[in-house]
């Protein structure tokens, strides 16, 4: 087994490796880059096959040989670092994150600095320079992000229950418990059974990792990972509110409102309390409304409408509303410099990701193949029923070829038409909720600034916090304990990162 440890080290040296490889002599390239090889992450049990009818479109499409080396998601961070560190090195690689080591890497000029290049291609000309800029490194653009939508948050609530109680869907936090209080209280499945709870939070105590808490604490007001203070930024956690929103959740657990066991529950099993009439509430993102709703279909096709209700942010207890939105953007497409060697030969590479995010290959990515897996109806793509064996298969590469799409101006593909007209009506609320909240979104301030002191010591310093949200939520440490985890998070290391954020941001106004 490969452990972390040893990928981050190897992403370390692989940096110098690169950079001395890169510059140094060697076999020289063809321009012409007939073959483009490619490392992706798969998604599911099985990567696409080589000879696939998605393949040889995509080949078609570029007019290049494309060979994709697929790595299983879970492992992913750790065969890349492994890769980085080989002789053979893909034209163009999946990164998931700004990971230390891939900002190791970047900033030893192991990869090819594009912030002057993009805008000479038309479907890399990003029409989110705000995202583009979150996904940089201090303002330097390694990669050509994955667009995903900003604004993705909601909380959905059983419908059923809430109609059964004569309650109305929640506007502000405070709705919210009291909602959550009455999904405890008042017997909403009607079983006689004091047996059903508020909220469903699963294990997840990451810090800026959109979980239920973080998106709380941006309702109340806490920002977004950053805010600015006083004129300086400032780690959201230093705010009265961050303590506030947290004091407003353990009341909640307190009361038994949320999962006795939300400290370990296990994410994968998520939707189960919901659909089983013991969870009322989720608060995740919105795409969670229709696998649900699909859920209750699946059980009862006769009988699954007005069984999932949701809204989108919350108004926070000062009445404003700020809704907490994503980067914008889920890791990016990377040229090593080991492999595209010049000038000439990223030109190339490039010419060759222009084409990938046209709209005939964006549709491919996303949608599939018309008349194999689906048929255009009213603008919006319809899955074949029955499916095919051929359908199925493409209906199942796409979602590892989806990895490969950037959508950077836009999405380009055809949006899904829902198999029903009480899907496709939630469908296009959800649309049009999200919206809505783009307006009151609050974005993390210092997205694209990377500290060195972060770089090196981030994760350890950031799970000094997360892991005491947990306790105090858990009632094992008290409120002077959780503020004495972020006195510690400034005296190991943290003020000094704040400090070199600070000057990355004066230095880029």
């Amino acid at each position: 087994m490969i452990t972390r440890k040893f990928s981050l080290a190897a992403a370390v040296v692989t940096a110098t490796a690169l950079t001395l490889t890169a510059c140094g002599a060697g076999e020289t390239q063809s321009a012409d880059l007939a073959t483009i090889n490619v490392m992706a992450p798969f998604l599911e049990a099985q990567p696409p096959t080589p000879d696939g009818a998605v393949q040889q479109k995509l080949e078609e499409l570029t007019g290049k040989d494309v060979n994709i080396t697929w790595t299983p998601n879970a492992s992913y961070e750790d065969k890349m670092n492994i890769t980085l560190a080989s002789s053979e090195i893909p034209h163009v690689l999946v990164v998931q994150s700004k990971s230390p080591g891939f900002v190791k890497n970047a900033e030893a000029g192991a990869f090819w600095d594009l912030t002057d290049k993009l805008d000479a291609y038309p479907n890399l000309k990003s029409t989110f320079p705000e995202v583009e800029q979150n996904a940089s490194i201090n303002g330097k653009v390694y990669g050509v992000f994955r667009a995903r939508n900003p604004i993705r948050s909601a909380v959905m609530f059983r419908q059923d229950w809430l109609d059964k109680l004569g309650l109305e869907a929640p506007k502000t936090t405070e709705d919210l418990y009291k909602v959550a209080k009455a999904f405890t209280e008042q017997d909403p499945d009607g079983n006689g059974q004091a047996d059903t709870w508020g909220i469903t939070i699963p294990k997840w105590g990451a810090l800026g990792s959109n979980s239920p808490y973080d998106m709380i604490e941006t309702w109340y007001g806490a920002g977004n990972r950053w805010t600015e203070r006083d004129g300086k930024l400032i780690p959201s956690f230093e705010t009265e509110e961050f303590i506030e929103a947290n004091r407003f959740v353990k009341k909640m657990v307190d009361e038994k409102l949320i999962n006795p066991d939300f400290a370990t529950f296990d994410g994968t099993k998520w939707n189960e309390p919901f659909f089983n009439g013991k969870g009322g509430i989720i608060v995740d993102v919105d795409s969670r409304v229709s696998v649900l709703i699909n859920l209750f279909k699946q059980a009862n096709p006769n009988d699954f409408e007005n069984k999932v209700g949701f809204v989108g942010g919350l108004e926070g207890p000062d009445g404003e509303l700020n809704t907490h939105p994503t980067d914008g953007y889920s890791g990016f497409l990377a040229i090593p410099k080991t492999s595209v060697r010049t000038e000439a030969e990223l030109k190339t590479v490039l010419e060759f990701l222009d084409k990938m995010n046209s709209k005939d290959t964006a549709v491919l990515l996303n949608n599939g193949i018309e008349g194999v897996n689906f048929t255009l109806e009213d603008g919006k793509a319809a899955t074949i029923k029955p499916e095919t064996p051929e359908g199925k298969v493409v209906n199942t590469d796409i979602k590892s070829y989806a990895q490969l799409g950037t959508n950077v101006t836009g999405n380009n593909f055809y949006p899904v038409k829902q198999a029903s007209e009480y899907e496709q009506e939630v469908f296009d609320r959800r649309i049009e909720v999200m919206a809505e909240d783009l307006k009151s979104a609050v974005y993390n301030p210092a997205a694209a600034f990377v500290s060195p002191t972060y770089v090196a010591k981030g994760a350890q310093l950031d799970n000094i916090v997360a892991d005491a949200r947990i306790k105090y939520l858990a009632g094992q440490i008290d409120e002077q304990g959780l503020k004495d985890a972020i006195k510690l998070w400034k005296t190991s290391g943290g003020d000094k990162v704040q400090e070199e954020i600070n000057k990355l941001w004066q230095d880029s106004k």
